[in-house]
């Protein structure tokens, strides 16, 4: 009689803390990055790849080559070191310097002001940071914005993980001499989540995720070792329960451990998979004012079909609630359903100069508010009020 092999346990559908093991962690990313299974690659340098983009620019009009090559960088992200460095990524310095200009007047307006601005990872005014420098670099200099977006590099690498139709967004961070090196995390979105937040969603969600957003950080000036270039640990993207694992000591130790670094010329760039866990570094230069322009890449499929005025349905809403709540014809975990329906549940886009995350990774969304008005009994006028200081926070 044939015997049946033994199947191996299905992976779990929720993923908890406790799934969390530091062996398997290990075993997942105890991988050598080998430069002959990327052939477009220059170099593999601390089990990171390098490519030249003077090279690679020279693939534009050869559409099977770039092909090719979008398809290496795709696995790369996905299965492979899950981060790469793109020397001379920019290579017009003039432009580059202009939108230097621009940041540093826009930071220099900002101390002028008193204003701090909120970090997810850094104590507020402990660095330089520049929400939302996409429109305010198009609206101040709308030529060196042309300019500097027009880089086919950005364009390739963005399809390459996300397709056409993608959205661009970025944020400038400046990290002065002496900054602290940040917790070692993974990115938006679900790196922004609390652990119960995270246990919230399937793993299937976990794994979406990842495919939601490229990272980039372009070096605005040179960025040698003491300034604290972004450390990596690669092959962590492919450790299935890292959203959280990653705030669990035992890894946080393991990554500093074994993480790695590369030293970035102005015009450089890197890109990597929002999952691998990564931490900026410790800028122990005495006078580097390490500045990267951090570009935060969506896919556009990130978005409801149609377009709805959650604000009016809530208010509307707000009072039925209210009065089927003291009627007790609906309990209260049916009307947070009815609550998830009507109003928004996430904390993003919005505008981070107005609405920042301070005391947490972000700021509150709708839905949050009106639980919280329905739970304290507010009269309708103040929900109101409410709703509309938080869709004015949210605007750019």
């Amino acid at each position: 009689m044939p015997t049946t092999a033994t199947a191996a346990p299905p992976a779990p559908y929720w993923l908890t803390p406790e799934h969390c093991d530091l062996q398997d962690f290990i075993r997942t990313v105890d991988r050598r990055t080998a430069l002959a299974d990327y052939p477009h690659a220059a170099s593999v340098e601390e089990n990171i790849l390098v490519y030249d983009c003077d090279q690679v620019r020279a693939l534009a009009g050869k559409p099977l080559a770039l092909r090719a090559l979008q398809a290496e960088w795709g696995q790369a992200l996905l299965d492979g070191p899950g981060v790469i460095v793109l020397q001379r990524a920019v290579t017009d310095m003039e432009c580059l310097e202009q939108v230097n200009r621009v940041f540093q007047a826009l930071i220099a307006g900002q101390h002028a002001s008193g204003q701090a601005g909120g970090d997810h990872f850094a104590r507020a005014g402990a660095n330089d940071r520049i929400w939302n420098v996409q429109q305010k670099l198009c609206l101040r200099a709308p030529e060196a914005f042309a300019r500097y977006y027009a880089n086919p590099v950005f364009a390739w690498i963005a399809e390459a993980w996300l397709g056409p139709g993608y959205q661009m967004t970025a944020q400038v961070n400046v990290v002065n001499p002496g900054g602290a090196a940040q917790a070692p995390h993974r990115d938006y979105h679900l790196g922004f989540q609390s652990p119960a937040a995270c246990a919230a969603y399937p793993a299937p969600a976990h794994q979406m995720s990842a495919m939601l957003t490229l990272q980039g950080a372009v070096a605005h000036c040179d960025m040698p070792l003491a300034s604290g270039p972004t450390l990596y640990l690669p092959g962590s993207q492919r450790y299935r329960a890292g959203f959280l694992a990653w705030q669990q000591r035992p890894f946080r130790d393991y990554f500093a451990q074994h993480c790695v670094q590369l030293p970035l010329a102005a015009g450089d760039a890197v890109f990597f998979n929002p999952a691998l866990f990564h931490a900026a570094g410790h800028n122990r230069s005495p006078d580097i004012r390490r500045m990267a322009n951090l570009l935060q890449v969506s896919s556009p499929f990130g978005r409801a079909m149609e377009a709805l005025d959650r604000r009016a349905m809530s208010a509307a809403l707000y009072p039925a609630l209210q009065a089927l709540r003291a009627q007790a014809a609906l309990a209260d975990e049916d009307i947070g359903h009815a609550v998830a329906a009507c109003a928004e549940g996430y904390a993003f886009p919005s505008n981070l100069d107005r609405d920042q995350p301070i005391g947490g990774m972000a700021p509150p969304p709708q839905q949050q508010l009106m639980r919280e008005a329905l739970a304290q009994g507010w009269p309708l006028a103040r929900f109101i009020d409410a709703l509309h200081s938080h869709a004015w926070r949210r605007q750019a």
